[in-house]
């Protein structure tokens, strides 16, 4: 990371902890060791130095964070000496209001959230779809529709900017009736791409959906949650990823993707309904 942008991370979270402590100026910097003049340098930004190794570990010890959260190398505010499980599961029990998929996209609401799916983006299914699904992986109906429901709701809401990018064979082996899809009659695969084709007119450009071309480009499904997590979908299970420094690799091979798109965004919703007239 340049040393520019960790001085300027570490600024932003010396501020933070500074309002979140409730004292003034005088009093954080007793509490951490330094003098009232070497705070106020270190909050005008106007070197790109850091503190001594000391001043450092003097405030994440007094303030409980992590010295990777205060120097911008991580997104998540561990307490000092914590250990938090890499991996976080989702096991789809209840509704979807309460999963941790949820709380993350709530968390990341106002940022933009970079996904890429694993077949037809959720949001976008139909209740047929769903259900069709839900037979195949033994899922509850229920808690798909919900999950379909709230992202749409999210989606809608005036803050929403999301891109999500995947495979433009996926929906060309989709309306084909290929592969999984070859239990699904022609009605409700056509059904789905005319609903999809609407909502992607509608949510548009707060909603994108991308399609590159899967023989030349590859991914794994994932989400970005703005700058907070990246959560690696591998099955029934998330790898959360709270890094900055991965959250940012892992954008750059989004936007890869974007670049290599070869249908864009604006182009979308009359591929998806031109697909529907060729469904058989």
């Amino acid at each position: 990371m340049d040393k520019r942008d960790l001085s300027g991370l570490f600024r932003e979270r010396l501020r933070f902890l500074l309002e979140r402590s409730g004292i003034n100026q005088s009093a954080f910097a007793t509490s951490v060791g330094i003098d009232r003049s070497a705070l106020s340098q270190l909050l005008s930004g106007t070197s790109t130095r850091l503190p001594r190794a000391e001043t450092l570990l003097n405030i994440a010890e007094k303030h409980k964070v992590s010295l990777d959260w205060l120097l911008g190398l991580s997104q998540d505010e561990v307490l000092t000496g914590e250990i938090r499980d890499s991996v976080e599961i989702e096991e789809g029990s209840g509704g979807y209001e309460r999963t941790l998929l949820a709380r993350w996209h709530a968390e990341a609401a106002g940022t933009k959230i970079r996904y890429v799916p694993a077949g037809i983006p959720d949001l976008l299914r139909t209740d047929a779809v769903v259900e069709y699904e839900a037979d195949i992986s033994n899922r509850s109906r229920e808690a798909q529709i919900d999950e379909t429901q709230y992202r749409v709701d999210y989606s809608r809401r005036p803050e929403t900017d999301m891109e999500v990018c995947m495979p433009r064979h996926t929906l060309e082996i989709f309306a084909n009736g290929n592969g999984i899809w070859a239990g699904l009659g022609v009605k409700a695969r056509r059904a789905q791409l005319e609903h999809m084709a609407g909502l992607l007119e509608e949510l548009y450009p707060a909603f994108r959906l991308y399609l590159y071309d899967g023989r030349a480009r590859y991914s794994i499904p994932y989400t970005i949650f703005g700058p907070y997590r990246a959560a690696i979908y591998v099955g029934d299970l998330y790898l959360v990823l709270n890094a900055t420094a991965t959250i940012r690799t892992l954008a750059r091979h989004f936007d890869n993707l974007i670049r290599a798109a070869e249908v864009n965004a604006h182009e979308t919703a009359a591929y998806a309904a031109s697909l529907a007239e060729r469904c058989r």
